[in-house]
């Protein structure tokens, strides 16, 4: 690309088309219209935020990751959370309340966060702060789920708060969703996103791309299955292997060339969904965003975290606010390096110079 690639404002346009359609849509569910016109005059306001912060000296993301529970009912192939510990069968104790997380909820409104990426575990484990979450309507919560928690109450609970947007993962068709994530997960989540169609909710998938479903889930077959489900967005997450077991899941360069080819070619001839390639995304960007350049990550006991892939903190904020976490020593040098620079091999830059961030934290 001659010219940066703004995903914030390729976002912003993906959410006005978004209500452009659901505005067609209104004699079917005129809900969706209103909190989707809501939420792009919530986004102005955020803006206004966040640049009355870097003018006096603070740069806050538009977005933020929090994972709300390390638990998970799945053992995904090459899971990334499971490698690093950051995900168990059992929630373990200390996790993040979620009287706590509705202050995090609030603390990253207030400064002007506009999108909070909810991921675990499975955070639908978590009904508590999904609860939470509904409360804030100027805030957009795209939910990574597995979806095989997604009951009934879930179902409701998507139907009356709009601002909760639940966003399953999925690798292309059944063989390769059940060679990943287990037998008979993909008629479990063909069934919700059945529902969630039924109910006029708009929601998302999540496909981890590795060498062996990559053709699949570009495919315009696999798109055209999603969008007759009523899928409104597709996220693409390059597959990031923290062990040797993994490597060979992992797209080299060839296979990156391809699938940014790809992306722009979906975002210019099929604008009928949205599309987010990570990391491919950063790189069109300048560089990674994680550390707060463009995001940052909370984990579910609260340590304040580059990225979900870069497992590293110094700063918790349980003891402290989200404001002073975006200003931590480990964040500021990571901002202040060349560590997030785009010169590097492999799809994830922090995962690649993990021994860099070690060493700026004497580990």
């Amino acid at each position: 690309m001659d010219e940066r690639f703004d995903l914030q404002k390729y976002l912003t346009e993906g959410v006005e088309q978004v209500v452009k359609d659901a505005l067609k849509a209104t004699v079917r569910d005129p809900r969706e219209s209103a909190f989707l016109v809501k939420f792009a005059a919530a986004c102005a306001v955020a803006a206004g935020r966040r640049e009355k912060n870097e003018k006096a000296g603070l740069h806050v993301p538009s977005y933020l990751i929090a994972s709300i529970t390390s638990s998970c009912n799945l053992h995904c192939e090459g899971c990334y959370s499971r490698a690093n510990d950051a995900t168990t069968d059992c929630a373990p104790s200390m996790q993040l309340t979620d009287e706590e997380w509705l202050r995090i909820f609030r603390e990253a409104e207030e400064l002007g966060v506009s999108f909070i990426l909810l991921a675990g575990g499975e955070p639908m484990l978590r009904w508590d702060v999904i609860e939470s979450a509904g409360k804030m309507k100027n805030i957009l919560f795209p939910v990574f789920t597995n979806g095989t928690f997604m009951g009934d109450k879930h179902l409701e609970l998507l139907d009356r708060c709009r601002n909760i947007v639940p966003v399953i993962s999925i690798e292309g068709e059944r063989e390769e969703t059940d060679a990943r994530r287990g037998e008979g997960v993909y008629d479990t989540v063909m069934d919700k996103m059945d529902k969630l169609c039924e109910r006029d909710i708009i929601y998302g998938v999540s496909v981890t791309v590795t060498k062996e479903n990559m053709e699949k889930a570009y495919s315009d077959a696999f798109l055209d299955s999603l969008r007759s489900r009523g899928c409104k967005a597709v996220f693409y997450i390059e597959f990031v292997p923290v062990s040797d077991e993994g490597e060979h899941l992992a797209p080299d360069d060839d296979d990156r060339e391809y699938m940014a080819g790809r992306i722009d070619d979906l975002r210019k001839n099929r604008q009928d969904m949205v599309y987010i390639a990570f990391p491919g995304d950063e790189k069109s960007s300048g560089g990674c965003l994680a550390a707060g350049r463009g995001f940052f990550h909370i984990n579910s006991h609260g340590g304040a975290e580059p990225c979900p892939f870069s497992p590293y903190s110094d700063i918790n904020v349980r003891d402290t606010s989200l404001r002073d976490a975006l200003s931590s020593k480990l964040f500021t040098a990571l901002r202040s390096s060349d560590i997030l620079a785009d010169d590097h091999i492999g799809g994830c830059v922090l995962n690649e110079k993990r021994d860099q961030v070690e060493a700026l934290l004497g580990l």
